[in-house]
């Protein structure tokens, strides 16, 4: 379900979806399996990016304001938006300094899978509300 919209959003711009391996140094110790994770996100993100962290304690917004979110991205500067999604024990100390906005898609704590196809479920609502298009499912 995640290509499908995927696919629609390449109408509007491109994607991509990049994944790191979860506790990319088979770490024990919980605090080092985050901070592997910090680092392997971090290299992977531009000086030039707009970074939206999705957070369960990040801000509450609706679809218009994440459509506005969206919109604005282009005035900042910056040459790509990359959201990013935690790991299963939630982003580290480099990502919450880097980070330009911190947001939540829910309340409850969603697992990767569940987050990604919110997330770009609500990228695709977010452009059919920018364009003024009727939303399809």
């Amino acid at each position: 379900m995640v290509d499908e919209y995927v696919d629609k959003l390449r109408y509007y711009c491109s994607v991509e979806d990049v994944q790191i391996r979860s506790n990319p140094r088979n770490a024990r110790d919980q605090r080092a399996q985050v901070d592997a994770e910090d680092e392997a996100v971090m290299n992977l993100i531009r000086s030039d990016d707009w970074v939206v962290m999705l957070d369960e304690r990040g801000l509450d917004i609706g679809s218009e304001q994440m459509a506005e979110l969206v919109g604005d991205a282009g005035n900042t500067g910056a040459s790509r938006i990359s959201f990013c999604i935690g790991g299963p024990y939630g982003h580290g100390r480099k990502m919450k300094e880097r980070a330009n906005l911190s947001i939540k898609l829910s309340s409850l704590v969603l697992n990767h899978q569940i987050a990604l196809l919110v997330l770009m479920e609500q990228l695709y609502r977010s452009w059919t509300i920018l364009k003024g298009q009727k939303y399809h499912h």
